[in-house]
């Protein structure tokens, strides 16, 4: 019988969003003046204020403050009608000194022997739904919102549109795992409250918001969705037909919203930054924390695995888990699940078992694999950390003294199918 699955995703400007991409862009900024920085950073965001908390071990000397404002500035938070805006808003700060406790199971007389940041479990994931090896739910959903943003900063058309929104996809599939038909879409998006009412009346009221809905739910079904569907495979694209059930902001108007409208934190979207609820998720969060933490960076290296593995023919789908010890540098386990979808005549317990030759997984190895002490995590904040692409750009950094840097680095490394060829020689495929 055929069914149904769902994913979401939220947009640059949700609250726990603003929160996610402050504290990356001061990881960024820590990592670009000194490299072996430690930090796990905390933000709030709420009507008015930012609060920045966690703990730093570092050379350099940032102005926090300035780098919360530019990173509100490039959300889109500029107005003072949103009562959360990039040059009003007050930002504290609470960020202290790091533990020596939590230092000592890092630090070590060499690097290769770097322990792992914390304890914990961490999972990849990788199937053949989308070219980029993701879940098709959250790849639309995804889409849908990057796509609303580009409008809204483009200020032609929907010129209404504020920094706020989520998205949600339902696919329908059958019995063996195939797309079918995307059943049901759902847009929530901030806006102005631009149709007033004619009178003070309530009915006037209800007139007001029923026209503004009526006109975003027409925008998004005659604007956004076909701009999205025009960059999708065209086997994609079939999905959508008129029995899809389209909802656009279901609870009435949405001008209310942003920090203003619901406290935000770091680390509350962790399935949206992931697999959108397939596959597994450790719980740790990733926006934050610097690559010793392997709850970051033990979730890219078996994300990468996952989709190595599958590019190479290995399977159609597979699940790829680590985990660690607090202090230690190797693995205390590490498990696959191809779900029955292996090409080969071998257990996934043994896929699991000769994994290791080809991919090291202690947290100096993954840190020098991807280069992970460079300044790419900014961009991973919004939008998801996995089935991004992996490009070269350069980014500029100002620290608190006003000295400048530019440096070239490699984004979303993770996603790169640059293993492909070792697994098919590893496992004779």
């Amino acid at each position: 019988m055929a069914y149904l699955f769902t994913s979401e995703s939220v947009s640059e400007g949700h609250p726990d969003k603003v929160a996610d991409q402050i504290s990356d862009a001061l990881i960024d900024h820590f990592l670009a003046f000194d490299p072996q920085s430690k930090v796990a950073c905390e933000t709030l965001v709420t009507t008015g204020l930012v609060i920045l908390a966690g703990e730093v071990k570092s050379e350099c000397y940032l102005d926090v403050q300035e780098i919360a404002r530019k990173t509100i500035r490039e959300i889109g938070y500029t107005k003072s009608e949103y009562k959360f805006d990039s040059e009003s808003c007050g930002v504290m700060s609470s960020i202290h000194e790091q533990s020596p406790d939590i230092n000592q199971g890092v630090d070590r007389s060499t690097p290769e022997e770097q322990g792992a940041g914390d304890q914990g479990m961490m999972f990849g994931y990788a199937c053949r739904e989308t070219p980029d090896l993701m879940p098709l739910p959250l790849d639309l959903s995804h889409r849908l919102l990057k796509e609303l943003a580009a409008i809204r900063k483009a200020g032609v058309e929907m010129t209404y549109l504020r920094p706020d929104s989520k998205s949600q996809v339902t696919i329908e599939y059958s019995d063996d795992g195939a797309p079918l038909r995307i059943a049901a879409i759902v847009i929530s998006t901030q806006h102005d409250d631009f149709v007033k009412p004619a009178s003070g009346s309530l009915d006037a009221k209800k007139a007001a918001d029923a026209e503004m809905l009526a006109k975003i739910k027409a925008d998004v079904r005659d604007i956004l969705i076909p701009r999205v569907l025009a960059n999708c495979e065209a086997r994609v694209a079939e999905l959508f037909g008129a029995d899809c059930d389209l909802h656009v902001n279901p609870t009435g108007v949405f001008v209310i919203g942003g920090p203003h409208g619901d406290t935000g934190l770091t680390g509350r979207k962790i399935i949206v930054d992931t697999y959108g609820g397939r596959g597994a998720h450790g719980g740790g969060a990733f926006s934050g924390k610097d690559p010793s933490k392997v709850d970051r960076s033990a979730a890219y290296a078996t994300r990468h695995i996952a989709k190595n593995l599958v590019a190479a023919g290995l399977c159609d789908e597979v699940l790829v888990q680590v985990a660690y010890a607090i202090g230690v540098a190797d693995p205390v386990g590490l498990y696959v699940n191809t779900y029955g979808t292996s090409s080969l005549d071998i257990s996934d317990g043994e896929i699991a078992g000769r994994i290791g030759r080809i991919f090291p997984m202690t947290p100096y190895a993954i840190e020098q694999r991807f280069n992970l002490r460079s300044p790419i995590y900014r961009e991973t904040a919004a939008y998801g950390h996995m089935g991004r692409k992996t490009e070269t750009v350069v980014k500029r950094f100002v620290d608190g003294a006003g000295a400048v840097v530019e440096l070239e680095v490699t984004l979303f490394p993770w996603e790169a199918l640059d293993r492909v060829e070792e697994v098919r020689t590893e496992f004779g495929l």
